[in-house]
């Protein structure tokens, strides 16, 4: 890991909270209520940010904590009032409860408030203060796998579980399900699964409750999978967790299913399960092969620098240095154990710090809050990470996988060219 940045205070930041990675893991849980004890703007934030950024209404409630119950609720009060308001209207799956800053400085204590509700819920600790966008999901994560999956002693054969990390889009957990499936397994699921809740789909009561993802029966019966696949560094512990509850688990853990290298790894290990790749699989590759061809004399004469949370980094990384790309730096919004040590200048920092790396940078990796940075230097700009406003059908973006790489490969180097263009070059 590189340098921690070291400023008094963060400046145009485009680091997320562990509240709002929790927030988008329980919307992957179908019928789920996240539930966000603490004050009402807290919740109201992350409603807009979600609702932004996926184009999608989110489901979401608060305990709205205030100036008063911050003082004298101990929490319970507070979490059995909010859960009585819900269940009075809606009948949700899963109740999904986790902590912000101001809970957690007052030292509430959600496992205790979480015992007297007798609606299905799931508590998790997850402090403002600490910690980040990407730890909030795998908190999550884990904290449903140790308290709703049911202890098995057996096996299903051909049954998969996909753990991915918070940066996977919609479309990519639901082409890793299709991709298991060329590859000869029967039923896979995925936890959480934004794949059929925040895929742009417009469905009946949309908004009142998380309207797709994994179904509750599903979830409770996850350990007897044959095997559990995580999918960035972040999400290696939640394999973990799965074993626990199975000793029989295969798990298989892969830092970024991001380029060609990547893929060939992933689909290796899934050959010695006896697994074997069906003909769109190897067409797909070989298609991936020709795209790093065609985009190398583009995208390999140019200079990056990526800012987006590890996980996502690492993949983006990988694949645009395949195809020749010069990786210059990559900044991170929190030092994390980011399994990027094959690149050099890896940073932890603001989009402040991105605007003082620009020397030697032809093209910038990061979410929207970079476009004036990238218009005020004259840089292309590859729009990735959270928040993504304007852009739309991000969420129907892939760049995992054969297909996905490619897709990446043949965006940025048509973006490139295209700001030659405007540029005059």
């Amino acid at each position: 890991m590189g340098e921690v940045a070291l400023k008094p205070i963060s400046v145009n930041p485009f680091k997320l909270s562990q509240p709002m990675g929790a927030t988008l893991a329980f919307l992957g849980v179908k019928g789920c209520m996240p539930l966000m004890h603490g004050a009402q703007g807290c919740a109201s934030f992350t409603k807009v940010f979600f609702t932004r950024h996926f184009n999608e209404p989110i489901a979401i409630q608060t305990t709205a904590v205030n100036d008063i119950t911050a003082v004298f609720d101990g929490g319970e009060y507070g979490v059995g009032t909010a859960v009585d308001n819900i269940t009075k209207k809606i009948t949700p799956s899963l109740i999904g409860l986790y902590s912000t800053g101001l809970t957690e400085a007052k030292g509430d204590d959600l496992r205790g408030s979480a015992s007297k509700i007798e609606s299905p819920i799931v508590w998790v600790n997850t402090p403002d203060f600490e910690g980040g966008f990407e730890s909030g999901w795998s908190l999550t994560v884990r904290a449903m796998i140790e308290q709703l999956v049911e202890e098995k002693s057996e096996i299903e054969p051909r049954k998969a579980l996909i753990v991915p990390n918070v940066s996977m889009s919609a479309l990519e957990v639901e082409r890793l399900k299709e991709f298991l499936f060329d590859m000869g397994f029967l039923r896979v699921f995925a936890l959480p699964d934004i794949s059929t809740s925040l895929d742009g789909y417009l469905g009946e009561k949309q908004g009142q409750m998380s309207s797709g993802g994994i179904e509750m029966e599903h979830l409770v019966s996850l350990a007897n999978c044959e095997v559990v696949i995580t999918i960035g560094m972040s999400v290696t512990g939640c394999g973990e967790a799965m074993r626990a509850k199975n000793s029989l688990i295969k798990h298989l853990h892969f830092d970024s299913l991001g380029g060609l290298v990547n893929t060939d790894n992933f689909v290796e290990e899934l050959l010695k399960m006896g697994y074997v790749p069906n003909e769109r699989i190897k067409r797909w590759r070989a298609r991936l092969q020709d795209a790093m061809l065609d985009t190398h004399f583009v995208i390999g004469k140019h200079s990056f620098l990526v800012a987006v949370e590890a996980d996502n980094a690492r993949s983006i990384a990988d694949t645009l240095s395949e195809a020749g790309a010069k990786i210059v730096s990559i900044v991170l919004p929190q030092k994390v154990q980011n399994g990027l040590e094959a690149y050099k200048n890896v940073t932890t920092g603001d989009l402040e710090d991105v605007s003082k790396m620009l020397t030697n940078i032809d093209v910038i990796v990061t979410n929207e809050h970079g476009k004036s940075i990238a218009q005020s230097n004259h840089k292309s700009l590859l729009l990735r990470g959270f928040p993504i406003f304007e852009a739309l059908g991000h969420s129907l973006k892939t760049d995992i996988l054969y297909e996905g790489s490619l897709q990446l490969l043949f965006e940025t180097a048509n973006l490139i060219e295209e700001h030659h263009t405007k540029e005059g070059h």
